[in-house]
């Protein structure tokens, strides 16, 4: 189990060298938080850690009464398939490797 860190609008976790190993980033406007990013490292996956930190993102950004939206081409396909959770219509998704920073 990793110790995810909880910030604002950002959930991650480091490798014991401090190093970030999985991200999600959902930044906060006019009270819709955009998923945008997704990141697993390489050596993570398959182990369902990138659906884990969108479901930790869509927890937090409902907790926080704001609403849900994505461009993360990744969190748009996992919401797609979780209808149960409210989506603001977004812009077209854009790439979001999640085995890369896109910039």
């Amino acid at each position: 189990m990793m110790n995810y860190i909880t910030e604002n609008d950002r959930i991650y976790a480091t490798d014991d060298s401090g190093k970030v190993i999985a991200e999600v980033t959902f930044p906060t406007e006019n009270g819709v938080a955009t998923i945008d990013h997704t990141f697993v490292d390489g050596s993570l996956r398959g182990q369902g850690i990138a659906g884990q930190l969108v479901k930790m993102a869509v927890d937090k950004i409902l907790a926080d009464g704001n609403k849900i939206a994505a461009t993360c081409s990744y969190a748009v396909a996992w919401l797609e398939r979780h209808s149960e959770y409210e989506i603001v219509n977004s812009d077209t998704p854009i790439a979001c490797k999640i085995d890369g920073r896109h910039e």
